[in-house]
């Protein structure tokens, strides 16, 4: 039964093709979900290596998760075989920025828009090359972002976490709070809410920010993990002021 069951698998397997795929790849990216999707692009690529939708989906995917020079290694292999794809461009010009390059990473968000990379990718890459440069244009490519994108919600989420990582903590709370305001049920917008008023001193919606998360995706480890943090912290928090109390009395 066992060889049957195998021998299934690999048929089924071999039914699902690059468009399978790279369908699969684009729900992971739209959960949160950046391991997935890193997993399925790959997927992707072994059925139709030129299909650079998922070289560049593959280096965003590693920018997602930090992992920097990995996505500016993998965007450089691309570039070797697709030297003028306006996304990959893009995405080694946020993986330069985020490694704090930015001469490079203007130049190679510049190259991106000379190759008529007019999507909301290189403008959401725009703006975070101008955010990690302190220039105040940031806001008018994000703008642009939305715009070409027709006000794709993923869209506003990317721009919150790049807000994030930049310490903007203000306006990426308040991007990802238009996102939450149109799918509510995005279990990742709850959590980078959380995350962001945590950062504001917004304690206690924070943790309501994380029990939300937790409550529409029980998986979400992170989320847990940080809830249970802040519950310690309040607890310590308010036995600490009651010691005070005692001692000033």
């Amino acid at each position: 039964m066992a060889d049957v069951s195998e021998s299934v698998e690999r048929s089924e397997e071999s039914l699902k093709g690059e468009g399978h795929y790279f369908a699969e790849a684009e729900a992971h990216f739209r959960r949160g979900d950046f391991e997935g999707a890193l997993r399925a692009f790959a997927k992707v690529l072994e059925h139709n290596s030129a299909r650079t939708a998922a070289w560049s989906g593959q280096v965003r995917m590693l920018i997602e998760l930090g992992e920097f020079p990995e996505a500016k290694l993998w965007a450089d292999k691309a570039l070797e075989r697709f030297p003028k794809d306006p996304e990959l461009l893009a995405a080694k010009a946020v993986a330069l920025a985020r490694m704090g390059d930015l001469k490079a990473a203007l130049a190679y968000s510049d190259a991106a828009f000379e190759e008529r990379g007019d999507t909301s990718y290189v403008w959401l890459a725009r703006g975070d090359v101008m955010l990690a440069r302190g220039e105040r244009r940031a806001e008018f490519c994000f703008e642009r972002a939305r715009v070409v994108s027709q006000q794709d919600w993923l869209v506003e989420w990317l721009i919150s976490r790049a807000h994030y990582y930049y310490a903007q903590f203000a306006q990426a709370l308040a991007a990802v709070q238009r996102v939450l305001a149109r799918e509510a049920g995005f279990a990742m917008g709850w959590m980078q809410a959380g995350l962001c008023q945590q950062e504001l001193g917004m304690t206690a919606v924070a943790l309501g920010s994380y029990q939300r998360a937790i409550e529409l995706d029980p998986r979400l480890d992170q989320a847990r993990a940080l809830h249970r943090t802040l519950e310690e912290v309040g607890w310590w928090n308010t036995v600490r002021g009651k010691w005070l109390r005692m001692f000033r009395s």
